[in-house]
C-alpha cells in the first residue's frame, strides 16, 4: 500500500475518534511507538499522520506530555443579532455574548487617530486627506486571547465622543454611534480564510497550523453613509459563525 495513503488511513482513525468522543480535550495520544504497533507502520508513517492533524487543528504536542488533544470549545457568534433592539443590555456586543455563554470576558484597547489605509478608506468613503479613529482591541474569554477587533470610524464624525478617547465603552461604540445621530441600519459583511501573519500569531497564542477568518463589517447609518468599519480576525478553531435566514412573504 502506497506510503501516503497509509498515513491517511492512520490520521483519519484518530481523527474519528477525537470527533467521536473516544479522544476528549485534553486527552493524550498513544506514543509513536505504540502508534507504530497498533497500525503496524513506521515511524515516519505515524509521524506524517500526526502532522497532518497538527495542521487541521485538532492535536498539539507539548514539552512534557506527548501529543494531546486539543481543547475546542468555539465562541458561537450571530452577526445578524447586532442590529436588533436590546434595549434592556447595557453591555457591547462582545461582552454580552460571551457572558451569555457563561464565561468572561475582557479586552485591551488601543485608540489612535490614523490615515486608514486604502481598503479602509475606500470602505468608509473618506478623501485622501481626512483621517479615521481606530479603536484596536484584542480580545480575550476566560482569560485567554480570542481574536483582534479594529474598528474605524470617520474623524469628523466621531472625534468629541467617546469613541475617540481611550478606554472601554461599556455600552459600545454602536450606541455611542446612535448617539450622535448615525444609527446603523444597514450593515455589509465580508468573510474569508486565510493563515495568519507573525503579528496575529503572536498576538492571538496560535497553535501551528492554525487558520483564521478575516471578518470585515461595514456599518451604514440612515442617508446609507458608511460609519464604521470593523475588522475582526477570528482564530478558526474558536469560532463558529451562525447565520439565520427566514423568508418574509408578503401577503397578498
Amino acid at each position: 500500500m502506497p506510503r501516503s495513503t497509509l498515513y491517511q488511513l492512520v490520521a483519519s482513525e484518530l481523527r474519528r475518534a477525537i470527533y467521536s468522543g473516544a479522544l476528549r480535550p485534553g486527552d493524550q495520544l498513544p506514543t509513536e511507538v505504540e502508534l507504530m504497533n497498533i497500525h503496524q507502520v513506521s515511524r515516519n508513517t505515524v509521524r506524517l499522520a500526526l502532522g497532518e492533524l497538527v495542521n487541521e487543528g485538532l492535536i498539539t504536542r507539548t514539552p512534557r506530555r506527548g501529543t494531546v488533544v486539543r481543547e475546542r470549545r468555539p465562541l458561537l457568534i450571530h452577526p445578524q443579532r447586532e442590529l436588533q433592539p436590546q434595549p434592556e443590555e447595557t453591555r457591547e456586543a462582545f461582552a454580552w455574548a460571551v457572558s451569555q455563554e457563561g464565561r468572561v470576558p475582557s479586552q485591551h484597547i488601543e485608540v489612535a487617530i490614523v490615515h486608514p489605509a486604502e481598503e479602509i478608506a475606500s470602505r468608509l468613503e473618506l478623501a485622501d486627506d481626512e483621517f479615521a479613529v481606530v479603536r484596536r482591541r484584542l480580545r480575550f474569554v476566560d482569560g485567554q486571547p480570542y481574536n483582534t477587533n479594529d474598528s474605524y470610524f470617520p474623524l469628523s464624525l466621531v472625534a468629541d465622543s467617546e469613541i475617540a478617547r481611550p478606554g472601554d465603552i461599556t455600552r459600545g461604540a454602536n450606541r455611542v454611534l446612535a448617539e450622535l445621530g448615525h444609527p446603523q441600519v444597514r450593515m455589509v459583511d465580508d468573510i474569508w480564510a486565510r493563515m495568519p501573519n507573525i503579528s496575529e500569531t503572536h498576538r492571538l497564542q496560535l497553535q501551528s497550523g492554525t487558520p483564521v477568518v478575516v471578518y470585515i463589517r461595514v456599518g451604514y447609518d440612515e442617508s446609507d453613509t458608511p460609519v464604521r468599519v470593523a475588522v475582526s480576525v477570528l482564530p478558526a478553531d474558536k469560532h463558529l459563525i451562525r447565520y439565520e435566514l427566514e423568508s418574509r412573504l408578503e401577503s397578498r
